[in-house]
């Protein structure tokens, strides 16, 4: 059986950036991170795998969710080298970022719920503020900013 050529296989970098709507520089900075890979040909032009859609449609999409860069890389790392993955694979990656994204959503209802209270208010208070403090456990025993009373003591004496 005869053998399909890899260039038929592999996009250049107009061609990934037109098929995944992410621009030029943004397929270049994914690549800086280590989101994608590419081969460079004998005139050192990029050239991506097919499989390189998928994955920049998976980077966008959790960046679009507010999943940081970093942890994109890591997950990306864990899909298999040898073979483009499949839905099981997103799917066992997207399972894991569940409950940070359940968290997202409790702290973006906090901040709807309490959004305007704190713009009417505009104290920013530590002591009261679950906006610009939340869950801090030093604002029951103290107002204001000081973050360490003990060393602002010592350096005014």
């Amino acid at each position: 059986m005869p053998q399909i050529p890899q260039t038929l296989h592999e996009l250049t970098v107009g061609q990934l950036s037109a098929r995944s709507g992410a621009a030029v520089s943004a397929l270049h900075f994914y690549e800086s991170k280590g989101l994608i890979t590419s081969r460079r040909t004998s005139g050192n032009q990029r050239r991506y795998t097919r499989d390189a859609l998928r994955r920049v449609a998976f980077v966008r999409a959790a960046q679009r969710v507010g999943i940081p860069l970093a942890t994109i890389r890591e997950a990306l790392a864990e899909l298999p080298e040898e073979r483009t993955p499949n839905r099981d694979d997103w799917a066992r990656l997207s399972r894991a970022w569940r409950s940070e994204l359940d968290d997202r959503i409790r702290q973006l209802g906090r901040l709807r719920d309490h959004l305007t209270d704190c713009i009417g208010c505009g104290c920013l208070s530590l002591e009261n503020c679950v906006l610009s403090n939340p869950d801090d456990i030093s604002g029951e025993s103290m107002a204001g900013s000081r973050l360490m009373p003990e060393r602002h003591a010592r350096e005014c004496s």
